[in-house]
């Protein structure tokens, strides 16, 4: 198991940081010239389609959702455990700097997004009960309708079940199991249960249920995780001028904080940045377009500008958030990282127990107290992960009904169900690598067909 362990480790070190990082970033800013900006010019038209008729009671449709309940349900698993402990990582490992280049991949990450939705809306189909079918593994049979794409498609299929459906839902139910019984006391086989019951009667509920709930979830965890944040800002809104000048400062010269030549810091500062951004934010990972496929509107380009919204609803407020909690209270005025540099900022780090799952506890701590850090981020990465799985396993169903037909859905939800107890109850290190790998995998025949259909994504920009 070590070995296994080290060797997916491996894996997943090489594809992050020399392969799917320049993918990734590569994608983004040829989808962002090639639709001419469309991040800029029609930001303001996504953002009226998606507030314009806002509602926490979208009405019941039968061929699949509103076109804000595919947003909802994109975002539920945007927004999980990587905007609070993986924002926290690079922040921790690559400075408050790393927080810039999140923003810049986040704006080109949006063209992505765009592109993703367009083709998730072009290629789904209707079956014959008015039904909407789609996602990655439909637009992949378009780009190449041979063998080969039926290969790639299944190859992602079997990556997205994997990593989303199974693996992903034990690292989510992990992380509610652990922040409940630290805040609360509750047991996590307790926890469990509670979580198997609430994600099995949705799961049960077919895709109508799917978008009642994450309509509802997704608005209010924000509010709550903004709300909060908002308070922490007000008890130190003298220091948000620092923050702010901490964020560009460190961007272009991080080895003053963290030490080492200019190259590697900035290396690290940009791969840390660019890495967990791409990951929060999912864009061009395939998971978000099965939610886009299904949305009942009258154009791709119509559900693209509003996939363009979900990426900064991530990363420029939910992520951010974040980034100004922790910054504004351990790297600005009186906090215990302000004025460390590279001679002792890790000696600081590890003096003072930081981690990247510990650090928004004890920036919010350090306004409060101990418990009410706690309790915080319990509720918050309660509610984030639990629309994560929601989502997740929704995304993992639909590949799985894609290989092995719907009359066998039964097997996948108690399979998830499962997955979803025993990742409370216990944590391998093995699990989490082996979900990041498959999440990764996922990336190469997403983007190779992305890149195929690209035309279809420039000519829908274009024409509106």
């Amino acid at each position: 198991m070590e070995k296994l362990l080290e060797t997916v480790s491996f894996i997943n070190g090489h594809l992050s940081d020399y392969v799917l990082t320049f993918l990734l970033v590569g994608t983004g800013i040829y989808f962002t010239l090639r639709t001419r900006f469309v991040q800029v010019r029609c930001f303001a038209e996504g953002w009226k389609k998606v507030f314009g008729n806002f509602s926490l009671h979208g009405k019941k449709s039968d061929s699949g959702f509103s076109s804000f309940q595919a947003l909802s349900t994109a975002v539920a698993a945007q927004v999980g455990t990587g905007n609070i402990v993986g924002a926290s990582g690079a922040i921790l490992t690559g400075g408050p700097g790393a927080i810039f280049w999140m923003w810049v991949i986040a704006f080109f990450s949006m063209a992505t997004s765009y592109a993703e939705a367009v083709l998730a809306v072009q290629s789904r189909v209707v079956d014959e009960h008015g039904r909407f079918h789609g996602g990655p593994c439909y637009y992949i049979k378009s780009a190449f309708p041979n063998v080969f794409g039926k290969i790639l498609a299944g190859f992602f299929s079997v990556a997205v079940i994997v990593s989303l459906g199974i693996m992903g839902c034990m690292v989510q139910a992990n992380s509610i199991g652990e922040t409940c019984q630290t805040a609360f006391g509750i047991p996590a086989w307790g926890i469990g249960i509670l979580i198997v019951a609430a994600a099995g009667m949705i799961f049960t509920g077919g895709v109508s249920r799917i978008a009642r709930v994450t309509e509802k979830l997704v608005p209010v965890m924000a509010l709550i995780y903004l709300a909060g944040g908002v308070i922490v800002l007000i008890c130190r809104i003298d220091c948000l001028p620092e923050t702010f000048g901490v964020i560009f400062k460190y961007a272009f010269i991080p080895e003053a904080l963290i030490g080492g030549s200019f190259g590697a810091a900035l290396k690290t500062a940009v791969t840390q940045g660019v890495k967990r951004g791409l990951f929060s934010n999912e864009a061009g990972m395939g998971s978000t377009p099965h939610a886009h496929a299904l949305a009942n509107v009258k154009t791709p380009h119509d559900q693209g500008v509003v996939a363009m919204i979900g990426v900064f609803i991530d990363t420029g407020i939910v992520l951010t958030m974040t980034a100004l909690i922790v910054i504004s209270t351990l790297y600005t005025g009186d906090g215990v990282l302000a004025g460390a540099d590279g001679t002792n900022y890790a000696g600081v780090i590890q003096r003072a127990g930081l981690t990247k799952t510990n650090l928004v506890q004890i920036a919010v701590a350090s306004v409060s107290s101990v418990n009410a850090g706690n309790i915080f981020v319990a509720v918050c990465l309660l509610f984030f992960a639990f629309s994560t799985i929601v989502s997740w396993n929704f995304f993992g169903r639909i590949n799985w009904n894609s290989l092995f037909g719907k009359r066998s859905a039964w097997v996948y939800i108690l399979l998830a169900l499962g997955s979803i107890y025993l990742g409370t109850l216990v944590k391998n290190d093995l699990v989490w690598e082996l979900q990041d790998m498959f999440n990764q995998l996922m990336v190469l025949p997403n983007v190779i067909a992305l890149a195929a259909l690209s035309g279809m994504v420039a000519a829908s920009a274009r024409k509106h």
